[in-house]
């Protein structure tokens, strides 16, 4: 049976994370990636002819598990694989295997990596059949493990990764997808890290692209060089070196141009001039725009991205949001840029998304091919919409896809999009801050003085519940009556508002629409799923189900087709995707399995049974749930008795209660207690109490034991039960039972949502002006009237 993705993925990171020790983890990764680098191509390419990458004799991965264990496993492995491989396929930088002050020494240094080198001999762990640039374990395993390498790197050295999700907007809003894209297509990154935005970009284009990327750090430039093989770009060039004052790739005495450009330099870097004259730049960067300052090098990569740009290409930028608005150098060539019309977009990011810092981020987007023509330049706010993520904030799936929908489609929505036009952007001195013209705060909820002088809810308040008036006209007229002109009263029971509305024959008429909508997407969507064969690509599933959900739901009032989207993702995330695999995997196969938990020392205990693909709670409700019901029925019928225990002991105890005598309140001592007792008529109140207590501790006993016969005989009988499920039967139980189930109760908790919405905010109102400041005056007065009296009646005459 296939592992589940997830489950593979999180112990890998355990295990890695444990064997880490005291190392840095920023430090920890080469080791682990080198080793995750050396098992795919050992997979993938051993004894392959003319495979893109070369094994030599004794230089695969079986060759470093017969290691394993020996005293200079260290040396060996530096020896016999590393060095020839590296020399076979020009790799360099490559980590030390021997350095005692990384890894230990002795036997910390050989067990160490003897459990290192055990984690990547999982089976699960096969690349052999796989492909990098599709469905396969290897490019998730590695995204996992580099975003959590980052995390726990922290801010100094998170600089190696660009989280995926930005990585996505970026590879989708530069147009490569919707491009004619060939081998002769050209993509760059000047400061690729570890190639993860670079490998992004050449994702989304239709036919392979040939890469470029330059790194400044050796060691993350190793590392892109293997990230490239292990995503089947094996010809990607990765060049070491400082390309602000070393620049790689170049044609004659001027850099080489791309098609496209993508980068996230490091922010506001402060030695970028450093072995540099810029004002004798040889390739020209800043002559047509301006010297960045000494001490703000963001710049100096953008410059450095628009040189490296062919006359009709197009790239994007992540720079600190100071980059839009800071002055003197940086203003004159912010104005340069947008006159000659480089500027397409800017994209406002959330704060707190990066590893390297905490600060927001932004991605200028770069356009040459269109400059001439330009007239104005998109703005795009996005800084609102994230998810935490422990330390740090994360875009979700919908606001990943609302970033890409309204940039590339150019929709101007208030609050979040505009096109600025150049004129506008002119008269705020080339000022791109984009609170200047986008106004993306919550709308402040005002107090209407004249409310609560007079009373009466304000008419613009209902006004602003239009969306809600759009799709029920009726409703406002059932909820308000006239107070006076420009106010309302409620004309409903502050009690009875939820029941107004949910009760309102338009607004259920809405709701009844609304499911029977899902109802069609669900049963469309169940056939597809139905269909599903060994072999198929989750990720291609998931796309079309996730993209035909939003197409669905776009354009409906009330409910933001994002949000609905996003529940779908969230499912695939946590249950949908593990079971995806296992069904490309394995087939529609309900296979049952021992759960086995080993404690501390070695010892195994079984805990039961489990199926992944079809949990025992579906086959009891579709086949067992009368059974089930008689389970819940004894069940509370213990759960009464139990209570009518603690009432008994919590009547009777205390120091003059019945149970005063015992130590501790049980069946033994109960029973003893009642024996002493016996004939004693001074203690006939206690003795009815204990035998009150012994009567319903013998039904609570007789009740758990039919409950555990009951339960183990359901359980039995489940288990069973899988033996003798059709391929259609376990269709119905994943496809009808589980996944459209799961998501139907969560697209119907949207719609709940919205009517609470509704219902809290006329409850709001109604409770902000119910009471208008004279009536408020005159309850003060006969309440300070009241407690004079009150006072005066005790003889305190005020």
């Amino acid at each position: 049976m296939a592992i589940k993705k997830s489950e593979l993925y999180s112990s890998l990171w355990a295990s890695c994370d444990e064997l880490r020790g005291g190392m840095d983890a920023g430090q920890y990764k080469d080791y682990v990636l080198v080793l995750l680098f050396i098992k795919y191509v050992s997979d993938k390419y051993a004894g392959v002819p003319y495979a893109p990458i070369t094994i030599p004799d004794g230089a695969g991965f079986k060759d470093m598990v017969a290691l394993k264990g020996k005293p200079d496993i260290g040396d060996q492995i530096n020896k016999k694989i590393v060095a020839p491989l590296a020399n076979a396929n020009k790799l360099s930088d490559m980590p030390d295997f021997n350095d005692a002050g990384k890894l230990g020494s002795g036997k910390e240094m050989v067990d160490r990596l003897t459990n290192l080198i055990a984690i990547f001999e999982n089976k699960a762990l096969d690349f052999s059949k796989n492909r990098a640039d599709g469905d396969d374990i290897l490019g998730d395993a590695y995204e996992y493990l580099m975003r959590h390498f980052a995390t726990e790197s922290g801010k100094s050295k998170g600089q190696f990764y660009t989280p995926a999700e930005v990585s996505r907007i970026m590879a989708r809003i530069v147009g490569i997808k919707e491009a004619k894209t060939s081998a002769d297509t050209t993509v760059y990154d000047p400061t690729c890290g570890s190639g993860s935005l670079l490998l992004k970009v050449a994702d989304e284009a239709a036919t392979p692209v040939t890469l470029y990327g330059q790194e400044k750090d050796g060691a993350t430039s190793g590392l892109a060089r293997m990230n490239m093989i292990l995503h089947n770009n094996p010809t990607a060039l990765i060049a070491q070196g400082n390309t602000l004052t070393d620049p790689k790739f170049k044609g004659g005495d001027t850099l080489k141009t791309f098609d496209y450009v993508v980068a996230n330099p490091p922010f506001s870097d402060k030695r970028w001039s450093t072995g540099l004259d810029p004002l004798h730049d040889p390739y020209e960067r800043f002559t047509h725009f301006g010297v960045p300052p000494d001490k703000q090098g963001d710049y100096a990569y953008l410059l450095h991205i628009v040189r490296s740009l062919k006359s009709t290409g197009k790239g994007a930028c992540i720079l600190p949001h100071g980059v839009l608005f800071r002055g003197n150098a940086e203003a004159e060539i912010r104005r340069n840029l947008v006159r000659k019309g480089f500027i397409k977009g800017i994209i406002g990011l959330p704060a707190n998304l990066f590893y390297g810092t905490g600060i927001p981020a932004c991605i200028v987007v770069i356009d040459k091919e269109d400059a001439h023509s330009r007239k104005g330049i998109f703005m795009l706010d996005a800084g609102g919409g994230f998810m935490k993520d422990g330390p740090k904030n994360r875009l979700r799936s919908q606001d990943i896809h609302r970033i890409v929908d309204t940039f590339n489609k150019q929709i101007e929505e208030p609050s979040y999009s505009k096109m600025v036009s150049l004129a506008e952007i002119e008269k705020n001195d080339y000022n791109l801050n984009l609170p200047r013209y986008i106004d993306s705060g919550q709308t402040e909820d005002l107090q209407d003085i004249a409310g609560h002088l007079q009373g009466g809810i304000p008419q613009a308040d209902v006004d602003a519940l239009k969306s809600y008036w759009d799709v029920c006209p009726q409703l406002e007229q059932t909820l308000f009556k006239l107070n006076r002109p420009g106010y309302l009263d409620l004309a409903v029971e502050k009690g009875a508002i939820k029941t107004a509305i949910y009760q309102h024959p338009e607004f259920a008429a809405f709701i009844s629409g609304m499911n029977a909508h899902f109802d069609a997407w669900r049963k469309k969507s169940a056939a597809n799923l139905k269909a599903l064969q060994p072999g198929c690509h989750p990720k291609e599933v998931i796309h079309f189900l996730s993209e035909d959900l939003l197409a669905h739901y776009a354009g409906k009032p009330l409910i933001n087709h994002y949000d609905v989207y996003q529940h779908l993702m969230d499912y695939w995330a946590e249950t949908m995707q593990d079971d995806c695999y296992l069904i490309a995997a394995d087939g529609w196969k309900a296979e049952t399995y021992r759960l086995i938990e080993t404690d501390k020392k070695g010892k195994e205990k079984d805990k039961g049974w489990t199926c992944d693909l079809v949990p025992k709670p579906l086959i009891v409700a579709r086949y067992y749930a009368e059974e089930q019901a008689a389970i819940d029925r004894l069940a509370a019928e213990l759960e009464s008795v139990g209570a009518q225990l603690a009432e008994l002991e919590e009547e009777h105890g205390g120091e003059e209660g019945a149970f005063a005598e015992l130590d501790k309140v049980n069946k033994a001592n109960v029973a003893a207690r009642l024996k002493e007792i016996k004939g004693d008529k001074e203690a006939r109140d206690e003795a009815a109490a204990l035998n009150a207590w012994l009567k319903l501790a013998n039904e609570e006993a007789e009740g758990k034991k039919r409950l555990k016969d009951a339960e183990a005989e359901l359980d039995a009988k489940a288990y069973r039960h899988y033996r003798t499920l059709t391929e259609p039967e376990i269709k119905t139980l994943v496809v009808d039972d589980k996944w459209l189930a799961t998501l139907d109760a969560a697209i119907h908790g949207e719609m709940d949502r919205v009517s609470q919405q509704l219902t809290q905010r006329v409850k709001e109102l109604a409770e902000r002006y119910e009471t208008p400041l004279p009536r408020m005056t005159e309850r003060v007065a006969e309440l300070e009237a009241r407690v004079n009296a009150h006072l005066e009646r005790m003889g305190f005459a005020l």
